[in-house]
């Protein structure tokens, strides 16, 4: 069976930065499943595997349009401090989730002070080139 959209594909991955820094892999777990064509992974990725079968490998090298987006700016905004009442401690590095016109987004906070914080709603791997190296380990009929 051949990879397909609307089919259920089980890979083992591991993502690095082009430079060697790993980030993530499924190596000491369970492989990640996912639906062909559903737009679960990163667009360069899930066309690299179209066709494939179980026991293909596959080495990709990505740019950042292909993977997580391009890093845009005006995804940072500073906001007042004041939006974030009832939370006593902001620091650097938390996450939130806000209402924006295209629904709920993930931010992470960047910036604080006494008056505003800096939130930054991209992906956190926007903007890097990445290579996904890994394995086809299954595909079936999503039931």
């Amino acid at each position: 069976m051949k990879i397909e959209n609307d089919l259920v594909v089980a890979i083992h991955f591991g993502v690095a930065e082009v430079d060697g820094n790993a980030l993530d892999s499924t190596e000491n777990g369970a492989p990640l499943e996912y639906i062909q064509g559903r737009h679960y992974l990163v667009p360069g990725l899930e066309a690299e595997l179209e066709g494939k079968q179980v026991g293909d490998k596959f080495d990709i090298k990505l740019e950042a349009e292909q993977a997580y987006g391009i890093f845009r700016e005006e995804l940072v905004q500073q906001v007042p401090r004041s939006l974030f009442e009832g939370v006593d401690e902001i620091e650097i590095g938390m996450s939130f989730m806000a209402e924006t016109d295209q629904g709920p987004r993930t931010v992470e906070v960047t910036e604080v002070t006494d008056e505003s914080v800096s939130i930054d709603a991209n992906h956190p791997l926007a903007g890097m080139a990445l290579q996904f190296i890994g394995e086809v380990v299954g595909i079936r009929v999503a039931t």
